[in-house]
C-alpha cells in the first residue's frame, strides 16, 4: 500500500473558467443563465518618438482600447439581454426606444472558486449592446439550444484587488 494522501497547503490551482457570475448594473441578482463571457482584454498603442541628440528611440504608452466583451446564454423566458438590447434599437420615428438613460450599464463579472466563493471580480464600465442576436438559426434536424448572445462596447475596465489580496496561511 502506497503512502497515506497528504495536502499541500502552499499549492495554488488555477480557477476553472466554467464558475463565474454576472451581474447588470447595481442589481444583487445574477444575470440567468449565462454560459459563456469573452475574453476581458485591452491594449495600449506604442509611440515610438526620439530626442534630440539620443540615438535610441524611446516608446510611449499611447491610446488604450478596450475589446468588447461577448455574453452568451441558452434562450430563457428572462428578457435582461432583449431589454437592454432595444435601448439602442432605433424604431421607425427615428428615435431611441427607449431614454438613453438605461443604454450604458456598469456590469461585473464574478469568477468563483470551487466552494462558489467569489476570488476575481471585475467592473467593466459605461457597456452598451452594439450586436444583439435574439434567436440563432433554428434547423428542425439539428440537436442544439437556442442560443442568444449579446456584444458589449465598454469604456474601460478594472480588477476588484480587494479579492485577491494575500492571505495568512
Amino acid at each position: 500500500m502506497g503512502k497515506p494522501f497528504t495536502v499541500n497547503i502552499n499549492r495554488y490551482d488555477p480557477y476553472k473558467a466554467y464558475r463565474f457570475l454576472v451581474y447588470f448594473g447595481t442589481s444583487t441578482s445574477p444575470v440567468c443563465a449565462v454560459s459563456k463571457v469573452g475574453a476581458i482584454k485591452r491594449a495600449s498603442e506604442p509611440i515610438e518618438y526620439k530626442s534630440g541628440g539620443d540615438p535610441i528611440i524611446r516608446i510611449g504608452l499611447g491610446r488604450t482600447k478596450y475589446d468588447p466583451i461577448m455574453l452568451e446564454r441558452g434562450l430563457t423566458e428572462d428578457q435582461d439581454f432583449a431589454t437592454w438590447a432595444n435601448y439602442a434599437q432605433v424604431l421607425d420615428k427615428g428615435s431611441p426606444s427607449t431614454s438613453l438613460a438605461n443604454l450604458r450599464k456598469e456590469i461585473r463579472i464574478d469568477l468563483l472558486n470551487e466552494e462558489g466563493q467569489p476570488v476575481w471580480r471585475f467592473f467593466v464600465h459605461r457597456c452598451w449592446v452594439s450586436e444583439y442576436q435574439a434567436l440563432p438559426d433554428l434547423d428542425a434536424g439539428a440537436n442544439a439550444i437556442a442560443i442568444e448572445h449579446i456584444k458589449l462596447e465598454n469604456e474601460g475596465w478594472e480588477q476588484d484587488l480587494t479579492l485577491t489580496e494575500p492571505k495568512e496561511l
